[in-house]
């Protein structure tokens, strides 16, 4: 049986070349810059909801609940829109050196898992290809899966999470790669 402590390499390994992968798409290829429409006129919504102070967070507008979906009064106010869901983020400079570590630290947990699952199932000296096959399945499903039901039940762009699973594959990919080479 492989020990998760003689995989440490691969798994940093692939974290990285998943974490420069991101870079990569986002950076150079740029493809995700659809992912978003622009508001038709952004500073008047930007000054309707300013006044309303709003905490960082998420939030649905019309709110309801199991209760209240069946109240004329909220199928009205459905009826009429706009429907809306929203994140809020803090006012002022994205700080992207922790939204980035944290995603260092996402791809290092689907690389994890990746080497558990293949220490679980994978002897040592396992040829490359079967090394891959696992691996990479695991990580494509770390990567890719949780994308799906935001556009099922969040109404999130199908090309969005296309875009995403076509990332993930990316991700997967590399990581099986790292996992074929430094396996044991």
């Amino acid at each position: 049986m492989v020990t998760l402590a003689s995989l440490w390499l691969p798994i940093l390994l692939s974290a990285i070349l998943a974490f420069v992968a991101s870079y990569v798409i986002h950076m150079v290829l740029r493809y995700h810059r659809t992912d978003y429409r622009r508001v038709a006129n952004e500073d008047a919504a930007m000054d309707a909801l300013r006044p309303l102070n709003l905490a960082p967070g998420d939030y649905h507008v019309p709110h309801g609940s199991p209760e209240t979906m069946r109240d004329p009064a909220f199928i009205a106010k459905m009826k009429k829109g706009p429907v809306v869901l929203m994140t809020v983020f803090p006012s002022g400079e994205v700080q992207m050196g922790s939204r980035l570590a944290w995603w260092f630290v996402f791809c290092a947990v689907v690389s994890l898992f990746a080497a558990y699952v293949a220490s679980r199932v994978l002897p040592p000296g396992t040829p490359y290809m079967e090394v891959f096959q696992i691996t990479s399945t695991v990580a494509f499903v770390g990567y890719v899966l949780g994308n799906w039901p935001n556009t099922i039940w969040y109404n999130r762009a199908w090309q969005t999470s296309f875009k995403n699973t076509i990332d993930g594959l990316a991700y997967g990919l590399l990581t099986g790669g790292a996992f074929g080479w430094l396996w044991p």
